[in-house]
């Protein structure tokens, strides 16, 4: 197994990899469910997660036959349809990566299938957010979602239903899909689910979703910013020198805040 300082930083460039992956694909069928309400999903999926799992260490369990049951078609939805170069038939990688996810559960090759599993259907339930949210509302979700992992974390109070959780497993041998563990290493769904999240906001063309023409400068964008997250999220990992713990989802946040107040900037400025 790699060590840990290798595992933690593959899985910070997994993120940066989910901000470029998703490929504009609107959902017109979910217009009628579009609020931005619901852009309380971020934040709320850790206080509830936490909550849940504080109150009843049974949910955990719950919630690993949750991810067990809902990723692998998520996933192949993503590979069909939602990411770039995606085709139908991509979908048929699904099967052998669970496959091998399940028989290698505790090898390294068992632990990155089981990690691409779980990155693409977070492309997924990235779309189906974006789809049901205004662009501003959901970036706030983003930013919420990081300043409240973050206060979990420097409080120790993610600590504890986050080892249950990830420790939970569906039934003897099954693979864990609602954690996501790599060598020595681990990151929580939501920490790939926010990456996922912030490529396809930023996969939307830049002037709107009816917007076809600038689809190039959107994909410029997801470039620019799963730079940012590689380079922000390797320069955080630095902290575990100092801590054992820490919120993967700010260097997420703190990459499209810049990517938003660049762009910002560029609109602004005169034109010659």
């Amino acid at each position: 197994m790699p060590s840990f300082a290798v595992s933690i930083s593959i899985l910070g460039l997994v993120q940066a990899a989910l901000v470029a992956l998703p490929r504009w694909r609107p959902l017109p069928w979910l217009g009628r469910l579009r609020s931005p309400w619901w852009a309380l999903i971020p934040a709320l999926s850790i206080a509830a997660v936490v909550a849940l799992v504080e109150l009843n260490s049974d949910s955990a369990t719950v919630l690993a036959w949750l991810a067990l049951l809902a990723v692998p078609p998520l996933a192949a939805l993503a590979l069909a349809w939602l990411v770039h170069g995606s085709r139908p038939g991509w979908a048929l990688a699904v099967p052998p990566l669970f496959a091998l996810a399940w028989v290698a559960r505790d090898a390294l090759a068992g632990q990155a299938a089981a990690t691409a599993l779980s990155a693409l259907a977070c492309v997924t339930l990235g779309w189906l957010l974006v789809s049901v949210v205004p662009s501003l509302w959901l970036r706030l979700g983003v930013y919420a979602m990081a300043a409240i992992d973050a206060y979990y974390v420097f409080s120790n109070l993610l600590q504890e239903p986050n080892a249950v959780l990830s420790a939970a497993v569906p039934a003897a041998g099954l693979p864990r899909l609602q954690a996501v563990h790599l060598g020595s290493a681990q990151m929580g769904f939501g920490d790939l689910f926010v990456a996922a999240l912030v490529g396809c906001l930023l996969a939307q063309p830049a002037d709107g979703p009816k917007c076809h023409a600038r689809r190039d400068i959107s994909a410029r964008r997801q470039w620019v910013a799963a730079g940012l997250v590689a380079v922000l999220a390797l320069a955080f990992d630095l902290l575990f020198f100092a801590v054992d713990q820490l919120p993967a989802t700010v260097p997420v946040a703190a990459a499209l805040a810049a990517v938003t107040t660049i762009e910002r900037r560029r609109r602004q400025a005169p034109q010659l």
